[in-house]
């Protein structure tokens, strides 16, 4: 299913149930912020080889699978709601990110474009 047709279907899902009026910019924000501090909560006491592994652990996993969805949903009804192009915008920082962090810098290194001296 496309990426718009996910977005027709929680339009449709929140006009049924009259929740549009509850659906602005902000209380969106604040629910897909909630949504990713349930996801962080699965991960929250695991060690790094855990949280690697996760996926095995079938009530872990469900709980992923389902942190996620509601995550993705709500970044959905967010673009939705302001009429941005999902695609269009990560294809956009997508080249941006490149340049701020070319591989001859980046290749291997977690640090800030800003700590490669001369680069903002």
């Amino acid at each position: 299913m496309s990426l718009e047709l996910l977005q027709e279907s929680l339009r449709a899902f929140a006009q049924e149930r009259e929740w549009e009026q509850f659906h602005n910019p902000k209380n969106l924000v604040m629910a897909l912020a909630s949504e990713v501090g349930e996801l962080s909560e699965v991960f929250q006491w695991l060690t790094q080889d855990e949280a690697a592994t996760v996926m095995t652990n079938e009530r872990k996993a469900d709980l992923v699978r389902e942190e996620l969805a509601d995550v993705f949903g709500y970044v959905l009804r967010i673009a939705d709601v302001l009429s941005v192009d999902l695609e269009e915008a990560l294809t956009a920082k997508i080249a941006v990110n490149a340049d701020k962090y070319p591989v001859n810098l980046a290749r291997g290194s977690a640090a800030k474009y800003t700590e490669y001296g001369g680069l903002t």
